[in-house]
C-alpha cells in the first residue's frame, strides 16, 4: 500500500435480525470501486458480539473477539459508520464496540452514513459525533442519509436513483481520505498518544 493510500474501516453497526444494514453498507463499499486512494475493510458487528458488561477482565472467549476487533480498527486510517436509528438514536452493539476499545480511535477520522425513517439516521450520527469527539477521533462534517432506504433500494442491493446519493458518496470520501492523509502524516512526524 502506498504512503498516499489510506485503509478504511466501514463499520457495519446494525446487527438486528433482518437488518438492512448490509445493502447500505455493501453499496457504500461499492462507491470507493475505482478509487486509487482508498482500500475499504467492511467490519460487520455481528461478527463480534462483544457484551455490553465491561469489565477489566473478560472471559479468554470475550478477549479473543476484542482482539481481533482491535486489531481491524488498529489497522485502519479512518472509519466510516454505517447505522440505523433505533428510538432516536444507534445501536447498543456499537456503543459497546466504542466502550470497549480506544485508542484504536484516536487521531483518525470518522465518517457517517445513516438511515432510519423521517429523520433518515440523523439523530442518531448527532449523538456518535459526541461519542467520536471523546475518543479522540476526528467526526468528518459530511455524512449520507438515507431516508425510508427500503424503498430507495432494488431487490439485488442496487439504488433506484442513485446519482444523490453517490454524489454525497463521493463527498464524504474525498473528506475522509482528506482527513484520514493528514492525520497519518501528522501522526508520523509527532505520535499521537505519549
Amino acid at each position: 500500500m502506498s504512503s498516499d493510500r489510506i485503509r478504511v474501516a466501514v463499520i457495519l453497526s446494525s446487527v438486528r435480525k433482518g437488518r438492512f444494514g448490509p445493502t447500505i453498507a455493501n453499496w457504500f463499499v461499492g462507491t470507493a470501486d475505482g478509487r486509487d486512494d482508498i482500500e475499504v475493510d467492511l467490519v460487520d458487528l455481528a461478527d463480534f458480539p462483544l457484551p455490553t458488561a465491561l469489565t477489566d477482565e473478560p472471559s479468554p472467549e470475550v478477549a479473543e473477539l476484542l482482539a481481533a476487533f482491535s486489531a481491524r480498527l488498529s489497522a485502519a486510517d479512518g472509519f466510516v459508520v454505517v447505522t440505523p436509528e433505533y428510538n432516536h438514536s444507534f445501536p447498543a452493539a456499537l456503543k459497546a464496540a466504542a466502550d470497549w476499545t480506544q485508542y484504536e480511535w484516536h487521531a483518525k477520522p470518522v465518517g457517517f452514513v445513516g438511515y432510519g425513517g423521517l429523520a433518515g439516521g440523523l439523530r442518531a450520527v448527532q449523538q456518535l459525533r459526541h461519542i467520536f469527539n471523546e475518543l479522540h477521533a476526528v467526526p468528518v462534517r459530511d455524512a449520507i442519509s438515507f431516508h425510508g432506504p427500503w424503498a430507495q433500494f432494488d431487490a439485488e442491493g442496487n439504488l433506484t436513483d442513485p446519482a444523490d446519493a453517490e454524489a454525497a458518496a463521493k463527498v464524504l470520501w474525498d473528506k475522509l481520505s482528506w482527513w484520514a492523509l493528514a492525520t497519518k502524516e501528522a501522526k508520523a512526524r509527532r505520535p499521537y498518544d505519549n
